[in-house]
């Protein structure tokens, strides 16, 4: 077997079946992949689903193995544990991966451009409602993610981290597996040691998966504090992967916080706080009203401001607790 997919997953019988789909339609030839499950023991009808696809599609080679810790990280390791492919790559229950996806990935690493090899997001919405509609948007403007090119979109070139990377086997015996004491932000934790030991990672922009972003402000505000909170842990251990994009938004809630308490005192500090909420919001406006001319929907206007708030104080908000309040010994052994 040459190729190993792994996949993580808990409850994702909505989309499970997208992905497979993609697998199987994969350039790349088939008797060559297998894919790894590694499921957190679902309460829907994802195993069922995945069985069901395994009896219609016996030329696929699927195997589900259990993930009783139910977080990414370690079902990220569990499938390497049990994979038998020379490379791995990779890859979310709610993604769907281009037709050449694996053979792009495989043509880099086989080229040299990097140790692990990684793609663009298509990002669409998570549901056919305005607000969804509007945070796929924010969710891959500049204003909401900063420069993160494998949501914004590049060059091909030399980046911090890639989604859905592929690597060789031997990589994880250099550098080690997926850190399981974080439960987001694993990715990047291992990009970073790849790249400390002196490998690189590459981001080949013809090399495209659809990412499907959240339904409404309730997930995303969920989603970035998560974000938020374990980039937090993550700079105890590397400051210096801290980015421009990263400093923005806690700086933002800092100042939001720290003024609004001596404005209840202080004039100069009431007035700097008017200033800077002004200004920030007619700068999310004029995004929204640009992204409503550019996709030609009115309710972008709203939604996209909407979001990108949602975004910059969920994820500000979390990174300044984690800083404070570190994760607490029964949330790492989940």
């Amino acid at each position: 077997m040459n190729i190993s997919v792994i996949v993580p997953c808990y409850n994702e019988e909505a989309t499970i079946q997208q992905l497979l789909e993609a697998i199987y339609g994969q350039s790349y030839p088939q008797k060559d992949i297998e894919v790894i499950i590694a499921d957190g023991l679902s309460t829907d009808c994802t195993r069922t689903v995945i069985q069901d696809f395994q009896i219609s599609h016996p030329d696929l080679v699927i195997r589900i193995i259990d993930n009783k810790k139910r977080d990414i990280p370690s079902g990220l390791n569990r499938a390497i544990e049990n994979a038998q492919g020379k490379y791995l790559i990779r890859m979310d229950a709610h993604s769907i991966p281009d037709r050449d996806y694996i053979k792009y990935c495989i043509d880099g690493l086989d080229k040299g451009l990097g140790d692990n090899v990684g793609g663009i997001w298509k990002i669409e919405p998570g549901a056919t409602t305005w607000i969804a509609k509007a945070i796929a948007v924010a969710a891959s403007h500049r204003l909401g993610v900063g420069d993160a090119l494998y949501r914004i979109g590049g060059t091909a070139q030399e980046v911090d981290t890639v989604p859905f990377g592929a690597f060789r086997r031997e990589l994880i015996e250099k550098i080690g597996a997926f850190d399981e004491t974080l439960l987001t932000n694993e990715d990047y934790e291992f990009n970073t040691r790849l790249r400390q030991s002196g490998g690189k990672v590459w981001l080949d922009p013809s090399i495209h998966s659809i990412y499907y972003a959240r339904s409404n402000l309730k997930e995303l505000s969920q989603q970035y504090w998560r974000y938020g909170y374990w980039k937090a842990q993550m700079l105890r251990r590397y400051p210096q992967t801290l980015r421009w994009r990263q400093i923005l938004p806690p700086l933002f809630v800092l100042a939001l916080i720290s003024l609004g308490f001596l404005s209840l005192g202080w004039y100069f500090a009431r007035l700097l706080l008017v200033i800077i909420v002004l200004l920030y919001t007619m700068i999310i406006l004029s995004a929204g009203i640009q992204m409503s001319i550019t996709h030609k929907n009115i309710s972008m206007a709203i939604g996209v401001p909407l979001a990108i708030e949602t975004i910059h104080l969920s994820w500000g908000t979390a990174l300044l607790w984690g800083l404070v309040v570190k994760p607490k010994v029964k949330e790492l052994q989940k």
